[in-house]
C-alpha cells in the first residue's frame, strides 16, 4: 500500500515536470511570491504544528542542538519567506545558451540550460529545508519529491501544504509538489529506488543517513551535508582575529553542518593561543578534547581519541590538535575532512595561498568563518544542500545545480556519410 502510494506521487510529479519545465519565468516567479506571502500569512498556524514536533521530540529525550534544528520562529519563517522572494529575484537559470557553434557540414548546435526533471529530497530535522528545496525546485523547473525527518512530520506537512496550495493557485502544474507524509522508515528504500520516476536523489542529514542513501540508491545520487569542518590557526595568525573566528565557527550554531568540529593550532603559538581559546570556549560551555600536547597545556581536558578526528559532533564539542607547520595541517585536514569547508587564520599571504591550493574541500577559506558555507551568504537566494562530492556540482547548490543541458541541433537535410549501396 505505502509503496503504491509512493509510486503515485512520484508518477504524479514526473507528469508534472514535463509541463512545469515550459512555464514562463514570470509565471514561475510569481507562484515563488505567492508562496512567500501564503508563509507569512500562515506563520502562527506553521508555529503552532512545530511546536508539536518540538514537544514530542523533547519529551523521547531528543538533545538540544537537534531541537534547535528542528524548532522554528517568527524570525525562522519570515527568513523562509524572504528566501523564496529572493529566490523569485534571482536570474532565470533555464534557456541560457552557454555554447553555440555551426559546422563545416551547416549543421548549427546550440546548447541550453534544462531542468533535471524530479528531484528527491531525503532530509532530517530542519523544516525550513522544506520551503528552500520547493523554492529552488520550482525556480529552476524541476518537480520534487520530498522526504522530511519523521520528527518534523507536522512542521513539514503544513509548510508543503501551504506552499503548494499557494504555487497551483498562481499556475505551477499540479502534483509538481510532493510531500511523503508518512513516518516508516521503509519510504526511503522505495523512494531510492524510484528509478525513471526520480532524475536525481539529494540526502541533507548526518553522514549516517547519507551513508544509507548513497549504498542503496539505484537512482544517482548528490551527497551533500556531512561537515567535519577545521580551522588552522597558523603561526603568523592575528590571534584576536583567530579567537573570533573559532567562537563563532563552534558556538553560533553548532548544530549545523558548516560548524568547525576540529582545531588546529600551530606549534609555536599554542602554549599562548590554547588558554586563551580555552578560557572562552568553556565559557560558552564547549567540551574540548586534544591531542597528547593539548592536554599538556590544557590539563583539565579530555584526551581525543582517533575517532574524534572524523567525528560531525554537531554539538558543543571541539578536538584540538597541535601541529608542527602547514603541511601537517593540511596532511590531517585531507586525511580526516568531509570535503565540506576549511579555514586558515593567518597574515601570511604564501600560506594562505598554499593552504587554498593544497586543502581538498568544497570551499576553503583565509580569515573567515566556515559558517558561511551558505547558499544564502553566497548571494543564491538560499540552497537545496551544500555539495561534497566532486561530480555535477560542488559547494553550496543554487539554481545553477538543478539544471542539465540539451543540444538543440539545426540542420538543412544534412546526413551522416553515404546511404550503403542497395543489393
Amino acid at each position: 500500500m505505502m509503496e503504491q502510494e509512493i509510486h503515485a506521487q512520484a508518477e504524479a510529479a514526473k507528469a508534472a515536470s514535463y509541463r512545469l519545465a515550459v512555464l514562463r519565468t514570470d509565471e514561475r516567479n510569481a507562484a515563488l511570491s505567492a508562496m512567500a506571502d501564503a508563509l507569512t500569512a500562515h506563520t502562527d498556524e506553521i508555529l503552532r504544528e512545530n511546536a508539536a514536533d518540538v514537544a514530542e521530540a523533547a519529551s523521547a529525550g531528543t538533545r538540544a542542538s537537534y531541537l534547535d534544528r528542528l524548532r522554528l520562529d517568527e524570525e525562522r519563517v519570515a527568513a523562509m519567506a524572504e528566501g523564496l522572494r529572493l529566490t523569485a529575484a534571482l536570474p532565470d537559470p533555464l534557456g541560457r545558451e552557454d555554447y553555440s557553434v555551426r559546422r563545416p557540414n551547416g549543421l548549427e548546435i546550440r546548447r541550453m540550460c534544462v531542468p533535471l526533471g524530479v528531484i528527491g529530497m531525503i532530509y532530517e530535522a530542519r523544516p525550513n529545508v522544506t520551503a528552500d528545496a520547493i523554492g529552488l525546485c520550482l525556480k529552476s523547473g524541476n518537480a520534487v519529491l520530498l522526504r522530511g525527518g519523521s520528527d518534523a512530520l507536522r512542521s513539514n506537512r503544513v509548510i508543503a501544504d501551504t506552499l503548494s496550495h499557494a504555487a497551483y493557485g498562481a499556475g505551477i502544474p499540479q502534483g509538481a509538489i510532493q510531500l511523503l507524509a508518512m513516518k516508516d522508515r521503509a519510504a526511503v528504500d522505495v523512494m531510492t529506488h524510484l528509478t525513471g520516476l526520480l532524475d536525481v536523489i539529494i540526502p541533507r542529514g548526518g553522514a549516517g543517513l547519507i551513508r544509507r542513501i548513497v549504498e542503496s540508491s539505484t537512482v544517482p545520487v548528490i551527497e551533500t551535508g556531512a561537515g567535519v569542518c577545521h580551522i588552522y590557526v597558523d603561526r603568523a595568525a592575528d590571534t584576536a582575529m583567530a579567537l573570533r573566528i573559532v567562537e563563532n565557527a563552534k558556538v553560533a550554531r553548532p548544530s549545523v553542518c558548516n560548524a568547525a568540529e576540529t582545531l588546529l593550532v600551530h606549534e609555536s603559538i599554542a602554549a599562548e593561543f590554547l588558554p586563551q581559546m580555552a578560557t572562552l570556549l568553556c565559557a560558552d560551555g564547549v567540551e574540548l578534547r586534544g591531542c597528547a600536547n593539548t592536554c599538556r597545556i590544557l590539563p583539565n581536558i579530555a584526551a581525543a581519541t582517533e575517532e574524534d578526528w572524523s567525528t560531525e559532533y554537531g554539538d558543543l564539542i571541539l578536538s584540538i590538535r597541535i601541529v608542527e607547520d602547514l603541511d601537517a595541517a593540511v596532511t590531517h585536514i585531507n586525511r580526516y575532512n568531509t570535503g565540506h569547508s576549511e579555514t586558515i587564520v593567518t597574515n601570511d599571504i604564501r600560506a594562505a595561498h598554499d593552504f587554498q591550493q593544497r586543502v581538498d574541500a568544497s570551499t576553503v577559506y583565509v580569515n573567515a568563518s566556515t559558517r558561511f558555507t551558505d547558499g544564502f551568504e553566497f548571494g543564491f537566494g538560499a540552497e537545496i544542500g551544500i555539495s561534497t562530492q566532486k561530480l555535477h556540482v560542488r559547494g553550496p547548490m543554487g539554481l545553477d545545480a538543478l539544471t542539465s543541458t540539451k543540444y538543440l541541433v539545426y540542420g538543412e537535410g544534412q546526413i551522416r556519410g553515404s546511404v550503403p549501396a542497395k543489393k
